[in-house]
């Protein structure tokens, strides 16, 4: 897995307990990172390869 050290919708460092990193469910190609404050609240994120956005 590529390592991936912030979060990708806030850019916080993703160094809490509940921080996730995910390939993009579009392309597969990029990686998210998701920090738990941004997962919870749903915040959006956009892949920086395809342009996908999720919740």
């Amino acid at each position: 897995m590529e390592r991936v050290e912030f979060c990708t919708s806030c850019g916080i460092g993703l160094v809490d307990e509940g921080a996730t990193v995910f390939k993009c469910p579009n392309c597969g190609r990029a990686y998210i990172g998701r920090c738990v404050r941004c997962r919870e609240q749903s915040i959006p994120y956009v892949c920086p390869e395809c342009g996908f956005v999720g919740p």
